[in-house]
């Protein structure tokens, strides 16, 4: 184009670009050269602005290919200590177990003084039964009972011991006496101590058991008295509450759970919701057994629910009392409104529940087959059973009801859980594989 330009159109042509080619062809290059040089210290700036910008690590620019050394997260911390948690490993043993040996866990069978531990022993060998009470008149010291609770626990498997308890509350109920028990006060005397002095003498009486053998006491009973106290047959008459209101019950029950945990030993607070305000003995009777006034906001069951929040103890036992103003449709014990709405529910209780007598006259009226059923049914965990001949028929009853009804089956799995769970966090469950005959 531009040769034709000079030929046609007569015009000189230009002084040549030459030098200005070569200077801008130099420019590029001394750019290029420059942009090299940047992009290859960028690297180093880069790592050198991250690693002011954010925490040390290990690694470095000279050191890449040194693997840093991980340090625990605080999540994996708290993993592993849920993992060891007693309810997880709980979890784990239960999924050992067959369906028999997770409901044997749901059996408290009595042990009476002067029996042979013998007679039990095929309850615990062979039909898996978890706990045991011991009831009557045990006269012969700490060194007798010791050799009977010694018996029960070998007939378990090693690494599933005994629940051995026993109704040490004083008064006219202990049953255990003898050298080496001191002779207990009556919950009134209790009830006129400081909360430190009963601390400490609960801490000397529940030493007492665990010498003893005993891993949980029945006890303390917090029912407040509501009625003439000659005229409350379970509870007044017989001296077994601490005598004072609410609150003091409250503080005085506090004080004998932690007096007993002190000495390694599990406590019991009885009768949930309270027996503070009938007149029948439900351990001998149906009459006199319907409370009329208590409520869930009331007096009776605050001395229990302030005891279970500040205290948390081993275990709540349920009245057999029905409760006309809470739920009219059955004894507390078998009441899901009473167990799951209320005591699980609304105070937060996830121990465990178990009942009062199975073989009391109170619930007399109902096959044996379904008492356990009712129970576990309800939200509660353990049977507590006062007639041998009782056992049997109330552990094939919730087997039957296990196998044929799934949505139950998880309740006995439930509530077997919350049974291992406490043995683990007293020391009674060692490892998780506990059975390896006919797990399931």
């Amino acid at each position: 184009m531009r040769m034709q330009q000079i030929k046609h159109g007569g015009r000189r042509p230009r002084p040549s670009s030459a030098p200005t080619i070569i200077a801008a062809m130099l420019c590029v290059v001394a750019l290029v050269a420059a942009g090299t040089a940047w992009w290859m210290l960028r690297p180093q700036q880069k790592d050198t602005l991250e690693h002011l910008a954010q925490p040390q690590s290990s690694s470095s620019t000279l050191n890449r290919d040194k693997a840093p050394t991980p340090k625990p997260q605080k999540s994996q911390e708290r993993q592993k200590a849920a993992d060891d948690s007693p309810a997880a490993k709980a979890s784990r043993a239960i999924a050992t177990m067959s369906l028999d040996e997770r409901a044997g866990q749901l059996i408290m069978a009595p042990m009476f003084a002067g029996g042979n531990p013998a007679d039990l022993s095929a309850l615990i060998s062979t039909r898996h039964v978890g706990s045991v009470v011991l009831i009557g008149n045990w006269n012969n010291g700490t060194a007798a009972a010791k050799t009977a609770a010694d018996a029960l626990q070998s007939y378990a498997p090693s690494g599933n011991q005994l629940i051995v308890s026993t109704d040490q509350e004083g008064g006219q109920v202990q049953h255990l006496k003898g050298s080496g028990f001191d002779t207990m006060p009556s919950a009134v005397a209790q009830g006129q101590m400081s909360a430190d002095t009963l601390r400490s003498s609960a801490k000397t009486w529940g030493g007492q058991l665990k010498q003893a053998g005993i891993n949980v006491d029945l006890a303390p009973v917090l029912g407040t008295v509501q009625v003439k106290r000659s005229s409350n047959a379970p509870i007044g008459a017989l001296n077994r509450d601490f005598g004072l209101d609410s609150n003091g019950n409250a503080q005085h029950g506090i004080a004998f759970v932690e007096g007993m945990r002190d000495a390694g030993v599990g406590a019991t607070v009885k009768h949930y919701p309270g027996l503070g305000a009938v007149t029948g003995n439900t351990d001998f009777t149906t009459e006199g057994i319907l409370d009329t006034t208590t409520t869930l906001d009331g007096e009776q069951i605050g001395a229990f629910n302030t005891t279970i929040k500040q205290a948390k103890p081993a275990m709540v036992m349920m009245s057999l009392a029905t409760y006309q103003r809470i739920d009219s449709s059955a004894p507390a014990a078998f009441s899901s409104k009473i167990i799951d709405g209320t005591l699980r529910g609304s105070v937060g209780y996830d121990g465990v529940v178990i009942s009062d007598s199975l073989s009391a006259a109170a619930v007399s009226g109902i096959a044996t087959k379904d008492l356990g059923v009712r129970l576990v049914d309800a939200g509660g965990d353990l049977a507590c059973i006062g007639d041998t001949s009782y056992v049997t028929p109330i552990l094939d009853g919730i087997i039957a009801r296990a196998q044929s009804d799934p949505a139950f089956a998880k309740k006995v799995t439930a509530s077997a859980t919350r049974v291992m769970t406490l043995k683990y966090q007293m020391g009674l469950a060692k490892c998780c594989l506990l059975y390896t005959s006919d797990a399931a």
